[in-house]
């Protein structure tokens, strides 16, 4: 019950952060979004429709339409995030002004604020309904990322609204776009972005125990042999977060300085093993 709460706490964050880029950046300089947002937006400037209640009644249909590609809870949340959505769509609105006259930094700005709203949505478990039930989809039969996701179905969006808003605008919702692509990749899969790291090194025993001791991380040693030498060495493989990159090489450094390092990005981790416990340290040494 507390997790539901404080993904429901999520969501409402999300909602306005992602309005704000919406009435404040987006709309009153003309630009234009991706997905069913900008199918809103784009009814807006013709017809001057209210985009909450139009963002409403769009993504309830398709989340109707898919609601058999979707897990009972992820629909409860869905539903949820689009109703928060479209509730500070329609409150911003009324309120939403010009901050800014340069269109280069608005867009900017509406990528960041759009994207990093939906980020916390998606965090959370929901999705803003449109394309990001697509995207969703995509990241489970496809692989992609939900950014890729959005992207690829948004580009499409923006490239049929240069027939509304004129090439130029168009171009600076490109940007706006790209960047909120890029914002939701960091908040949902960049925070907890995993590296796989390669370890050659002539001290090996001893840079096993100083990743041990201090990272927690659990490692693999394989058996490796040197192609020039010939000689038998350790490579030592471990997965980490990518912040600590730094802290891992200073260990590594400390130990041995000539130890050859390489670091790969891991694009899915399944099973156990990535984090040692206490207790399974405790009984290794």
């Amino acid at each position: 019950m507390r997790k539901t709460i404080q993904d429901c706490l999520y969501i409402l964050l999300g909602s306005l952060i992602f309005s704000i880029g919406i009435n404040y950046f987006t709309i009153p300089n003309l630009l234009s979004e991706g997905g069913i947002i900008g199918l809103t937006i784009i009814f807006h400037y013709l017809f001057h429709w209210s985009p909450g209640i139009v963002n409403f009644i769009l993504n309830t249909v398709l989340v109707l339409v898919g609601m058999k590609f979707l897990e009972k809870r992820a629909i409860i949340y869905t539903l949820f995030s689009i109703f928060s959505c479209s509730l500070f769509l329609f409150i911003t609105e009324e309120t939403g002004k010009r901050l800014t006259n340069d269109t280069l930094l608005a867009a900017i700005f509406a990528g960041l604020l759009v994207g990093g709203g939906l980020g916390i949505i998606f965090r959370a478990g929901g999705t803003s309904g449109g394309t990001t039930i697509l995207a969703r989809l995509a990241n489970q039969f496809l692989g992609w990322s939900m950014g890729k996701g959005i992207l690829a179905i948004d580009l499409i969006v923006v490239a049929g609204s240069v027939f509304i808003i004129g090439l130029g605008k168009a171009m600076y919702t490109f940007i706006a776009v790209y960047l909120g692509a890029k914002a939701i990749d960091f908040i949902v899969e960049g925070l907890e972005e995993k590296v796989a790291v390669l370890i050659i090194s002539n001290s090996s025993d001893l840079v096993l125990e100083a990743i041990t001791n201090k990272l927690s991380r659990g490692i693999t040693v394989l058996e490796g042999r040197g192609g020039y030498t010939g000689d038998n060495k350790d490579v030592l493989y471990i997965v980490i977060n990518r912040q600590e990159i730094v802290q891992l090489k200073n260990l590594i450094h400390a130990v041995d300085e000539d130890a050859y390092v390489t670091v790969h990005l891991v694009q899915e981790m399944i099973g156990k093993g990535y984090k040692v416990g206490k207790t399974k340290m405790a009984k290794g040494m």
